[in-house]
């Protein structure tokens, strides 16, 4: 076996392990529209995706005041739940989590989600456990400040330079640059890859195979 280049490697969770982001981005039009406002368009309402909630709605409905944020939240809420049940991770994610950990890879999740709505989708997906670490938007700060990915550095004992962070909107790789940790982009999430090359990711995978393939070969 290759030695490993990191020791742990974090995954944003929407549009990188779990095939949502299309879904995410018709609830936070709808939430708009129920409320009486332009929703965004469809790239708009994908951009913010990866933010905390709250970020995220207040960046896709700028006509929207404050004091509705939060019925604005609710009504998000409402949507996504009755998407909820027929969301999956993407093909061949569990068999890329399995071979990552069978390399002793520590593993973790960074992402834009609450911590219940984390918890619910890993229990929902059977993989409570897998993750050496997690952190969510509404416990820490949210992307791309880099505090999520220093936490889990802090409590899983990995420096910087022995830390991946893997995502599809530039809030994770700009998180990872803030960080000063190394980056991989994935195509097939929330953002176009064009955006990414100012960040300087290692590689972009166009696919969960391409990312599998890379990762083996190179973490």
């Amino acid at each position: 076996m290759r030695s490993r280049q990191f020791d742990l490697i974090a995954f944003d969770w929407d549009g990188t392990l779990f095939d949502s982001t299309a879904v995410i981005a018709r609830c936070i039009q709808a939430a708009v529209t129920d409320l009486g406002y332009t929703p965004p368009t469809r790239q708009a309402a994908s951009y913010v995706i990866g933010m905390g909630l709250m970020q995220a709605l207040a960046h896709a409905a700028p006509d929207v005041p404050r004091e509705q944020y939060a019925q604005l939240g609710e009504r998000f809420r409402f949507h996504y739940v009755a998407y909820q049940n027929d969301l999956s991770l993407f093909a061949g994610v569990l068999p890329l989590l399995a071979e990552l950990k069978a390399r002793q890879h520590l593993l973790a999740v960074a992402t834009g989600k609450n911590r219940a709505g984390l918890d619910e989708v890993l229990r929902s997906q059977e993989l409570l456990g897998v993750f050496d670490g997690s952190r969510t938007a509404d416990e820490t700060a949210g992307k791309p400040h880099p505090r999520m990915l220093h936490e889990l550095m802090r409590e899983l004992g990995v420096k910087p330079e022995r830390t991946l962070m893997i995502g599809d909107t530039t809030h994770d790789l700009q998180m990872a640059l803030n960080a000063g940790c190394a980056s991989l982009g994935v195509s097939y999430g929330a953002h176009e890859p064009v955006a990414f090359d100012a960040l300087k990711p290692l590689h972009v995978a166009h696919s969960v195979r391409e990312l599998h393939d890379w990762l083996v070969t190179n973490a």
